[in-house]
């Protein structure tokens, strides 16, 4: 149908353009404010540096501990280390020793 030159939209063919439109309009709002959307990129950017940051500081305490695993390993124990874990789980010490505890460090 025309009037005068235009072309008049009929009712079903305006309630789908109505649907199109407000479809576009949710993907594009998702797209810009959606859980992985534009303005979630800048924090899972950051939670992404802090859990490399965690990786890195529990490889750090797991390399300790496994140097500390192969120093006590029961073929090749380092006998310093040995005597050192007696006398701090065991309170095992020599009559003539003394021994003081110094609190441990943060670092």
């Amino acid at each position: 149908m025309t009037v005068e030159g235009h072309k008049i939209a009929l009712p079903k063919e305006q309630v789908t353009q109505g649907l199109a439109l407000a479809l576009l309009l949710l993907l594009m709002g998702l797209a810009i404010a959606g859980p992985s959307g534009l303005l979630a990129w800048g924090e899972n950017s950051q939670l992404l540096e802090q859990r490399h940051a965690q990786i890195a500081a529990l490889s750090e305490q797991r390399d300790a501990l496994k140097n500390r695993v192969d120093l006590l390993h029961p073929d090749h124990a380092d006998p310093d280390l040995v005597g050192e874990e007696l006398r701090r789980n065991l309170n095992v010490v020599h009559p003539d020793e003394v021994v003081m505890t110094l609190p441990k460090s943060d670092d």
